[in-house]
């Protein structure tokens, strides 16, 4: 057992104005298996770079592991090699017989690391990487979403593993795979860092739990500083009316007041004075306590979405539906039946590879009169007429250049659509940078962002919550829960899934 120990953390990147960290200190033990939790863009990949070396930075960061990182690079030479050879430019030194003990946790067969890497799918590949990374010895590991465009079974298979696993940092938003697989959570809050032992439900509870408490001593003291500037006013005022009855008086009013009598109005006038000045004390430490009692609290702001409605019920129809490409030899879909109908939630399952992504392009040519390119049809894919579509594509790579050009490209109200992503917690310094430079979770706020503004007849999401944190997560199950838009959505997501869907269907 060894400690990470930093002390006065401070960095900013070059050209930055605002500081990722500022004066930050915690300490981690090389036993845990810690989950690494915060909003998009609080930096936590920055963080584990900072562990590896790759910046410099204020303070200091004492340890004595090695690190290791997860995902490897993999350039596109590398595609053309297989993994045996790979693995000596990932890990050196790295031990063949150690991976080969590995594989069969993770239910994949030896023979994968002789051929070419980008043969393999992207579950194949996520599993050769963790073999290579758990087989060292004494390592630390920095482990970064593992589980990004995986299927439900490769998810299982990767919750299992790092279930059995210590000695890691794993960076994830899927709150079922954080409960499963950690002990302690280290959380980037609004204000502060925060370590505490527990999965993530242990530490949301809590989290709920403390910021009702801080909400209620917040009001507690708003009213208490209320009734003190009421006191402090009223004595101030009397004080001021007081002191102006010291000099000058009518005699034939005020009989029975005489010229000694001055020393006593400026006694009671002081003497009041010092109590205005008590309140003001009491108030500045009333504010005091105050502060702080928010910064951390997580209070998501209720998106909204405006569904168009169709005058017909069944939006799509699918019967006895097949698809193939032209240059395949079987079919990837066979025989698939569904309806979908107004208000419907329906997610679709599946393995990767199995034709999820292939029937919504299918879909979406179909909305539009056209024939999908390089594909087969059989059976029937029926569309209601004049049918619109709000479509999230699982790609983000076509994102470039500012916002405002984005906007306009995509016939999008370019004030709204700032708003929006203010509200999925996007700092306002992002807008002056080109999307290029966002963090994945940051791209795809804006897909989800384009769609909301977006009125339709149905919402089509493939994988729209991939590097989504767990916050905005939950600000777009709110917003579904609460608008029931009628959607068509591939996402692995085990909590996701189980509180929005009305309707499932799997193409295993």
């Amino acid at each position: 057992m060894s400690l990470i120990n930093v002390s006065d953390l401070t960095f900013c990147y070059e050209g930055s104005f605002d500081n990722i960290f500022e004066h930050v200190s915690f300490s981690i033990d090389t036993d845990w298996r810690l989950g690494f939790i915060g909003r998009n863009g609080k930096g936590k990949t920055t963080f584990l770079n900072l562990l590896l070396g790759k910046y410099e930075y204020e303070g200091s960061i004492a340890k004595s592991v090695i690190f290791d990182y997860f995902p490897y690079e993999v350039s596109k030479e590398d595609l053309e090699k297989t993994a045996d050879e790979l693995m000596e430019k990932w890990k050196p030194q790295v031990e063949n017989w150690r991976v080969l003990c590995e594989l069969p946790k993770l239910s994949i067969d030896a023979k994968l690391l002789y051929r070419p890497f980008g043969t393999l799918s992207f579950g194949e590949r996520t599993k050769v990487m963790l073999a290579v990374l758990f087989s060292g010895e004494n390592d630390f590991l920095l482990i970064d979403e593992p589980t990004n465009h995986l299927d439900k079974e490769a998810r299982e298979i990767i919750k299992k593993y790092l279930a059995e696993k210590k000695g890691f940092i794993l960076v994830s938003h899927d709150r079922d795979l954080l409960d499963a697989c950690i002990d302690h959570v280290l959380v980037l809050n609004r204000a502060s860092i925060q370590v505490q032992n527990g999965n993530f439900s242990t530490w949301w509870e809590n989290k709920e739990r403390i910021d009702t408490f801080n909400k209620a001593e917040n009001e507690k003291h708003l009213k208490e500083i209320g009734k003190l500037v009421t006191a402090s006013e009223r004595a101030a005022a009397w004080a001021e009316k007081n002191e102006g009855t010291k000099i000058g008086f009518n005699p034939i009013k005020e009989h029975d007041r005489f010229m000694d009598t001055r020393a006593y109005i400026g006694a009671k006038t002081k003497k009041m004075q010092s109590r205005v000045k008590a309140f003001e004390k009491r108030i500045d430490r009333e504010i005091e306590e105050k502060e702080g009692l928010l910064k951390d609290i997580e209070e998501p702001a209720d998106l909204k979405i405006m569904p168009l409605t169709h005058y017909k019920k069944r939006l799509v129809e699918c019967k006895d539906f097949s698809l193939k490409y032209v240059d395949g030899d079987v079919s990837i879909i066979t025989d698939l039946r569904f309806e979908l109908n107004a208000g419907d939630i329906l997610f679709l399952s599946g393995e990767n590879g199995s034709g999820k992504s292939s029937l919504i392009k299918a879909l979406l040519a179909k909305t539009k009169g056209e024939t999908p390119p390089n594909m087969e049809l059989r059976g029937e894919l029926n569309v209601a007429p004049n049918l619109i579509v709000s479509y999230i594509n699982q790609d983000t790579s076509h994102l470039k250049g500012r916002l405002r050009d984005y906007a306009k490209r995509n016939n999008l109200d370019h004030t709204l659509l700032l708003s929006i992503l203010r509200q999925l917690d996007f700092e306002r310094v992002q807008f002056e940078k080109n999307m290029e430079d966002y963090s994945e979770g940051q791209k795809k706020k804006v897909l989800i962002a384009s769609s909301l503004l977006t009125p339709a007849h149905l919402y089509i999401w493939d994988e729209p919550l991939n590097y989504i944190d767990v916050f905005s997560r939950m600000q777009i199950e709110a917003l579904i829960e609460k608008f029931k838009p009628t959607m068509l959505i591939v996402e692995h997501d085990t909590r996701f899934k189980e509180k929005l869907s009305t309707l499932e269907i799997s193409l295993d």
